[in-house]
């Protein structure tokens, strides 16, 4: 697959493309969501991000309201994951994950599925895909944490070579 002219959105509000984001790098992106009880996975994230970073990849964090569970408002979101959980990488503004007014991106990743073979809606915040820079795309559920063997095994996988 290819994403690399998929227009985002950061959430500082500058345009930009995932290609623009990647720049050739593996990528896990997450949608992500501030009062969810699964925003602990923001610290492993980083983790990761950090870890693997200097060897071609990044987390790419998609804040979504569509489960009802995100700031309203794009400076709140940043200050939040910066402040409480010390979030460097990159961020869109607020979209949608699941539905007719998807982010193009989540309409070409839903189509991908897990490892029960399930492809379609997002089920619930910190749904993770990792994508390489070739387009091969893995994804995992949100009770997977990003720091999973499977995950980190994954990840792995799609570094540049």
């Amino acid at each position: 697959m290819d994403f690399s002219g998929i227009p985002i959105t950061t959430i500082r509000g500058e345009q930009t493309t995932y290609g623009d984001l990647t720049e050739g790098k593996a990528a896990l992106v997450v949608n992500v969501a501030s009062r969810c009880g699964l925003v602990g996975q923001y610290e492993q994230l980083e983790e990761l991000h950090r870890r693997f970073g200097d060897r071609g990849f990044t987390v790419i964090g998609f804040p979504s309201n569509q489960f009802l569970q995100e700031l309203g408002d794009e400076d709140k979101i940043a200050e939040y994951c910066s402040a409480t959980w010390g979030v460097t990488f990159p961020m869109s503004e607020r979209v949608r994950v699941n539905g007719r007014h998807a982010h193009p991106l989540y309409k070409e990743l839903t189509s991908v599925p897990d490892a029960e073979g399930k492809t379609g809606r997002i089920s619930w915040n910190f749904e993770k895909f990792v994508v390489s820079p070739d387009g091969r795309v893995v994804r995992f559920s949100p009770r997977v944490k990003p720091d999973a063997d499977e995950v980190v095994a994954a990840i792995e996988d799609a570094l540049p070579r």
